[in-house]
């Protein structure tokens, strides 16, 4: 998914789009089409929609990175269920894998959430994580064991979900069935409340630009000591 707008970034992102903003030096949604390239994944579908063509231009055909892509326009901020819609209607297969083109994973983060949910049986699979922890706008997910039950609830600890997904058809059936903007989280806890499992896969740090300054620390750490 790399149609945001990515606002709290402005005025960054009113010349380019967070996904091709580089941490360590290289533009994030290049270094994730790679860790797909390394999780055995063939194919990818990139949603695009704020700078869409600068997004395009950098991916292009996927084959400078191990991978095939194809592409699926968002016209407005309708939210990441209204985006994986778009790429099941634009020929996406099922079950998948979805992730923010914003989001640094750990090196092989990716590709052993990709093994453990393809060998579950699950319906969804979430990463989560300690770090980042929650805060203002992460909140945590409650866990029983391996599975997850219930998404933001604020008093169930250290663990918060990444922007990094599994689906299968039980969550795909019940895709943007809330209100605009449309979002995941609610397609997940809807197959939840069903009763289907959805697994959480623990992943380690992730990192992402959020505010200005980040993109500054994030790829000279050294002035974080300054």
């Amino acid at each position: 998914m790399a149609a945001g707008q990515g606002t709290r970034l402005r005025p960054l992102t009113e010349r380019w789009p967070k996904s091709i903003l580089p941490i360590d030096g290289r533009p994030v949604v290049s270094v994730l089409l790679r860790e797909y390239a390394a999780a055995g994944c063939e194919r990818v579908w990139i949603v695009t929609g704020h700078l869409a063509e600068q997004v395009e231009a950098l991916a292009g055909d996927g084959s400078a990175f191990g991978v095939e892509i194809r592409y699926v326009r968002q016209p407005d901020v309708l939210g990441s269920a209204d985006a994986v819609q778009r790429a099941l209607d634009g020929g996406a297969t099922l079950p998948t894998v979805v992730s923010a083109a914003d989001t640094l994973f750990g090196p092989g983060d990716v590709a052993r959430f990709v093994s453990v949910f393809s060998n579950s049986g699950a319906a969804g699979a979430v990463a989560v994580r300690t770090d980042p922890g929650p805060g203002p706008d992460r909140a945590s997910v409650r866990r029983e064991g391996e599975r997850i039950v219930r998404f933001r609830d604020e008093t169930a600890g250290q663990w918060t979900p990444a922007p990094l997904w599994g689906l299968d058809r039980p969550v795909a059936e019940r895709l943007c069935r809330d209100q605009p903007p449309y979002e995941l989280e609610n397609a997940f806890q809807g197959a939840i409340d069903a009763g289907e499992t959805v697994r959480a896969i623990e992943i380690g740090k992730t990192r992402d630009l959020t505010y200005p300054l980040d993109l500054v620390e994030e790829n000279f750490p050294y002035l974080r000591e300054r």
